[in-house]
């Protein structure tokens, strides 16, 4: 059949499960996953917590248990790298969970860099700019990646920005419900205009409710005195948007996944559930959901 999809490895983000590390790799395991993706920021597996023998013993148990990291998260928070002031430190925390990420078996660092402004002369431009330059090429001499992750700005605004680092280790962590659910851009085009940088992606779904400011929900430099905390819980809320489960939601499930296909992608789709008061359920039903898409 020409329409036949790729059998793709199906990642969880263990954290999903809100249970800690260990416990949430069994309930991967029990869901059906082939591989896991673990926030590596802070707590027991920010790398500054863990000794050379501890990543060995955490590598053999994931391997135990017959999964694979298919990626870390390494998202800082604080607007990604648009405050230069805070960038220096930030660099260095980012090239230690990417030293963690190749210790455990993978490549591959999802992270939030902050809004990429749509005026490349500005300062926060310039400011992201050096600092992913410098990222890239630690990534890149690692044949590893940092995996931007999309929604924060349009497909095309994020691939001029990725065409001006020079080289490929600051990539694209493809998540199409973030942009159904902020920016409205349509996933499935995004993911031909990605498609050099493609090298993670989260299955997530979602519903948009109003056409909101990007600022609204992931925070900008300089924009805090509008309150965004307020404007953030409001979307909490569900006020702009609406995370549901996997086939609920706005992204075309068929298309988006022919796209994924059409363009080569051989990576993860990592299941990303931040809602909903049975994580457990809706991640062992999304595993079964991509399961039969792929049939």
């Amino acid at each position: 059949m020409t329409n036949q999809l790729p059998s793709w490895p199906i990642g969880v983000i263990v954290d999903s499960f809100r249970v800690g590390v260990r416990e949430g790799l069994l309930k991967a395991k029990h869901a059906g996953a082939d591989g896991v993706q673990i926030y590596a920021v802070s707590g027991e597996m920010d790398p500054a917590n863990l000794s050379a023998s501890a990543r060995q013993e955490w590598k053999q148990y994931i391997a135990s248990l017959g999964l694979q990291v298919s990626a870390l998260v390494g998202d800082l928070g604080g607007h990604g790298f648009q405050d230069k002031r805070a960038n220096a430190e930030k660099i260095e925390k980012s090239k230690r969970i990417l030293d963690l990420a190749v210790e455990l078996g993978t490549n591959v660092v999802t992270t939030h860099i902050g809004i990429i402004p749509e005026d490349r002369n500005c300062e926060v431009y310039e400011s992201m700019h050096l600092a992913c330059k410098e990222l890239s090429s630690y990534a890149s001499s690692m044949n590893a990646y940092f995996a931007i992750e999309t929604g924060p700005e349009p497909a095309l605004r994020l691939k001029h920005f990725l065409d001006g680092l020079g080289s490929k280790g600051v990539s694209v962590n493809f998540d199409p419900a973030n942009m159904v659910m902020v920016t409205g851009d349509d996933p499935v085009q995004g993911v031909y205009t990605l498609k050099d940088y493609i090298v993670h992606t989260h299955a997530k779904d979602g519903i948009r409710l109003r056409e909101v400011d990007p600022r609204e929900i992931y925070g900008a430099l300089g924009f805090d005195g509008m309150d965004h905390e307020k404007l953030a819980k409001q979307a909490e809320l569900g006020d702009a948007f609406r995370e549901v489960p996997l086939g609920q939601g706005g992204v075309d499930w068929p298309a988006y996944l022919q796209a994924l296909k059409a363009i080569g992608y051989a990576g993860y789709l990592t299941i990303e559930r931040e809602v909903g008061t049975n994580p457990e359920a809706d991640i062992s039903a999304a595993v079964q959901f991509l399961k039969q898409h792929m049939q």
